[in-house]
């Protein structure tokens, strides 16, 4: 039997659904209906009701996830005992703001990758929201985010870095004027369901400035890829390993007290990777060190 069953039935449980755990695994709703099939004929149990339309768990299929927890919890850990160190097969499951994914993420993971060459990692990129519902929900095991304005008791937030936020224009602009430059050009503000945004507005309102707003974008890669054909300006944090279109852009300081993004690493506290979490923690840190910018 594959573990990978065992972990469609806990995603199952935790999301509701058939439809809602394929659409966090990644797979159709058929696939789903095979696995757990399979999982079925593997024990020769019934686990799930199907007199409706929606399969639901039993009582037998409830009383099995939390099993299910435990075996994959002693799989992850397998020879941790025997080795000092955590020797891991399968998947570890990271979410990851937009913005990291194109530098801080693959300059973190490509030692870790050489440590752990068993080792599948899979990058999920989302809003600090969004990644957050996922973690709590255990579709992650951990996620290099903007920190929370909430955190249950369950989560280990780590710190790592603090990015000042700053107006970035497309070399065309030559004013050094923060103000005169966000009220002279068009303004392109980062989605208000993100953290980011929501620092921005705070950042705008501190310093009573008022703009013209022209686009509103979901990612802070999509902005600046308007900002660098001179579509506006915005304010973004100063991203501690950027990509080179975000390097090209001119970057102009803010009135003191603008404010700051800080990202962190946060994962479940019951997570069986987290020595593994701790190690890429330590190439996080690694790589942000290497670009001369202030850690945490």
């Amino acid at each position: 039997m594959s573990i990978s069953l065992l972990k469609t039935l806990i995603a199952i449980a935790e999301e509701g659904s058939f439809s809602a755990a394929a659409v966090r695994i990644h797979v159709s709703d058929a696939a789903i209906g095979q696995q757990m099939k399979r999982l079925e004929e593997h024990f020769q149990v019934t686990l799930f009701d199907r007199s409706n339309r929606s399969p639901a768990l039993n009582q037998l299929g409830k009383a099995l996830v939390p099993k299910a927890r435990g075996l994959i919890h002693a799989y992850d850990t397998l020879l941790d005992d025997l080795t000092g160190d955590a020797v891991l097969f399968g998947e570890l499951t990271l979410g990851s703001v937009p913005s990291a994914i194109r530098g801080l993420i693959p300059l973190s993971i490509k030692q870790l990758m050489q440590n752990y060459p068993s080792l599948h990692i899979s990058v999920v990129p989302g809003l600090s929201s969004d990644l957050l519902h996922l973690l709590e929900s255990g579709a992650l095991d951990a996620a290099i985010l903007s920190q929370p304005s909430r955190m249950g008791a369950n989560l280990n937030w780590q710190p790592f870095v603090e990015e000042p936020l700053v107006l970035v224009t497309s070399t065309e602009i030559t004013e050094n004027d923060p103000l005169v430059v966000l009220r002279e050009q068009p303004y392109i503000h980062h989605t208000r369901r993100g953290a980011v945004g929501l620092l921005v507005e705070a950042c705008l309102a501190a310093n009573n400035i008022s703009v013209r707003f022209s686009m509103e974008m979901e990612s802070i890669e999509s902005l600046t890829s308007m900002v660098s054909h001179n579509l506006g300006v915005s304010i973004v944090p100063d991203i501690c390993v950027p990509d080179p279109m975000f390097s090209k852009l001119r970057k102009i300081p803010l009135p003191s007290g603008s404010g700051t993004r800080t990202l962190g690493l946060l994962s479940r506290s019951d997570c069986s990777k987290l020595r593994l979490v701790d190690r890429l923690l330590e190439q996080v840190k690694q790589v942000v060190l290497a670009n001369k910018v202030i850690g945490l």
